[in-house]
């Protein structure tokens, strides 16, 4: 640590303390005003404010007022500090340079406000879910105003209040702004007045005198120490107290908070997971609506902020996936993982809940219920005749086809009936509610029977997509049998075919994969591709159908099969690897999702149920409905379940 000392010569004792006197004295002098410059710094421990220059004063309250409001409402943290100037730099290295140097994360922002000149900037990680168009408009709209009155408390409040509104969806405003001192702390040593350097400098004088006679009797004391007998044994020299400093590095101060358990983690993160996808997946759903009902070039912003909050969400999944492939790594490297994984859902979450009320303006589910009803009760008619082939083609494979090959899709087409059924019911009420001149009701109830028309459209796909390719199977298997007749080699493969042809109702993909042998390389690779897009799409339509029982372990092994079946190209090694790994992992999926519904307690056999209760447990269980029995609606997880109030 490095010390300040003074050295004394014998002839001018006190010449030494009279020099760092007159030097004190004039560095506080008004007349002769300190050149400072800030460098990056370690910001308050104790709060998110750091005011170097006093610019608050009595409105510090203020400003840590609407700072606990952004974080209490959408969990933001925003750090404000204020310093003479930036040394120098470009406001918004400095601030970046300040950001990293405290260890800021994606979901903290820091506004710098340099007083004297009133320079300000703003650092925002890429990931914090704000759109470079938003920061600007806060910025000038909110920030701005303040600064050229030199009104820095409201500077700080502006921002705060200005990120809210852009989370709700809100125009920005200006703060109410109250002009204040140009340059705070820039004639003084703090907090800004002009008359604060004529008391210090004084104690400063009356604290010096008092050392230097101080330092006259440590002189005289140390001289008689020297006669005394035994003071040669040390060197003429008393023992030297040791120099202790005590530092911590930047940004640890802010950052040291409890653990929380890893296990309690882990489970935050999973559920974080979940809630994130049925986010993710009810807003893309309503948006086809809305394109539908309005054009792609209207809904082009809440397109954008579907597909970002898709992408911080894949990124999560594939953080959890290697988590669950690698259960025994180590609890540093699985506590960052975590972390970034709720932290990855919570921006996606923000950028959803950001864009939720410009949404209900742009669709006004209130005002335009009467056409939208019109739209969904042409949906369900439409869907009733599809649903009805759907369940012949069904009954008719099950003639001739092993019931193995039909289980995927047993169930849908009462499951479909029975969103349709919840549909109707809702489209009834959603009408009578508007003869009655009800429209907050006439709302809930079409977003509810969209929802429900939604889930039962991809059931009924699902069953005829799944005929459709055991049809095309059954041809194929009957071409490749023709083809490998004719080659010695292929002889046991076709045998083994036959005989399971032979013995009743059969499965013709797993004949097919009796007779892999006798393909082409290409003909396999093109086989296992297709049998694995089934598979990852049979998975996703029932996750997404029955996504109110789902847990985090199936979404995130279908969110990788996902990405593994995107990956297969026209290189064929690969493909049939990725292909393979794909199907896998959608068989898994589909899997742990089954057994997920078995123990959520759903069960669309129970003849006795009424089919009221059917069609409510169908809502429930596709999360159609939330458990306030209101509909999910496009948003995050503050927004999503706001047709309650």
């Amino acid at each position: 640590m490095t010390r300040l000392s003074w050295g004394y010569g014998p002839r001018a004792p006190g010449w030494a303390m009279i020099c760092a006197l007159v030097a004190l004295c004039a560095l506080l002098l008004p007349t002769v005003p300190a050149s400072r410059a800030d460098t990056p710094l370690d910001l308050d421990a104790a709060g998110r404010i750091t005011d170097t220059v006093g610019a608050l004063g009595k409105r510090r309250t203020q400003v840590e007022a609407a700072l606990d409001r952004l974080h209490t409402d959408h969990h933001i943290q925003l750090y404000v500090t204020y310093v003479h100037d930036f040394s120098g730099r470009a406001a918004h290295t400095w601030a970046d340079a300040t950001a990293d140097r405290n260890g800021f994360g994606p979901h903290d922002i820091l506004l710098a406000i340099a007083t004297h000149g009133g320079q300000y900037a703003v650092s925002a990680d890429k990931q914090s879910g704000f759109r470079k168009d938003q920061l600007e408009l806060v910025a000038t709209a909110a920030i701005a105003p303040a600064l050229r009155e030199h009104d820095w408390a409201g500077a700080a409040i502006g921002a705060a209040d200005g990120y809210r509104a852009v989370l709700r969806g809100e125009p920005v405003h200006a703060p109410l702004i109250l002009p204040g001192t140009t340059d705070p702390g820039g004639d003084g040593l703090l907090p800004g007045h002009r008359a604060v350097w004529v008391p210090i400098a004084g104690g400063a004088l009356v604290l010096l005198t008092g050392l230097a006679l101080r330092s006259r009797r440590s002189r005289r004391a140390r001289t008689a120490a020297l006669r005394r007998p035994g003071a040669a044994r040390d060197g003429g020299r008393g023992r030297e107290r040791p120099a202790v400093a005590t530092s911590t590095e930047p940004g640890l101060a802010r950052l040291a908070q409890p653990l929380t358990p890893l296990p309690d983690l882990d489970a935050e993160a999973s559920a974080n997971l979940v809630d994130t996808d049925d986010a993710v997946r009810t807003s893309a759903e309503e948006l086809r609506f809305a394109t539908a009902q309005l054009g792609p070039a209207a809904t082009r912003p809440f397109a954008e902020a579907v597909a970002y909050a898709r992408g911080e969400l894949a990124d999560a999944f594939r953080l959890r996936q290697h988590l669950d492939d690698a259960p025994y790594e180590e609890e540093r490297i699985r506590r960052h993982a975590l972390d970034e994984i709720c932290s990855r859902c919570t921006s996606a979450n923000r950028r959803l809940d950001a864009e939720s009320e410009a949404f209900d303006r742009l669709r006004d589910l209130k005002a335009n219920a009467a056409g939208i009803l019109d739209r969904a009760e042409a949906t369900a008619r439409a869907l009733a005749p599809r649903l009805a082939a759907a369940e012949a083609a069904l009954a008719a494979l099950a003639r001739c086809r092993a019931r193995s090959a039909l289980a995927p899709v047993a169930e849908h087409v009462a499951e479909a009936r029975d969103r349709l059924s919840f549909a109707d019911t809702a489209l009834a009420e959603a009408r009578t509610a508007l003869l009655v001149a009800d429209p907050d009701h006439a709302a809930v109830s079409v977003r509810a029977a969209e929802a429900a028309l939604s889930q039962a459209a991809t059931l009924t796909a699902a069953v005829l997509r799944h005929t459709h390719a055991l049809t095309a199977a059954t041809t194929r298997l009957h071409t490749v049998l023709a083809e490998a007749a004719h080659r010695p080699d292929a002889a046991p493969a076709v045998k083994a075919a036959r005989r399971a042809m032979a013995h009743g109702p059969y499965d013709p993909r797993e004949v097919l994969r009796l007779l892999d042998e006798a393909m082409t390389t290409e003909a396999r690779a093109a086989r296992t591709v297709l049998a694995a897009r089934a598979e990852v799409s049979a998975a996703r339509d029932y996750i997404s159908t029955h996504r109110g029982a789902i847990g985090c372990r199936a979404r995130t092994r279908l969110t990788e099969a996902e990405r593994h079946i995107a990956l297969c190209g026209d290189d064929v090694p690969t493909a049939v690897a990725k292909a393979t790994r794909a199907m896998a992992l959608a068989q898994q999926a589909r899997a742990l999702a089954e057994d997920d519904v078995v123990t959520y307690g759903t069960s669309y056999d129970a003849e006795s149920t009424p089919e009221p209760a059917r069609a409510l447990g169908g809502a429930l269980l596709g999360g159609i409905i939330l458990a306030g029995l209101l509909p999910a609606t496009f948003g995050g997880g503050a927004t999503r379940g706001r047709l309650a109030g």
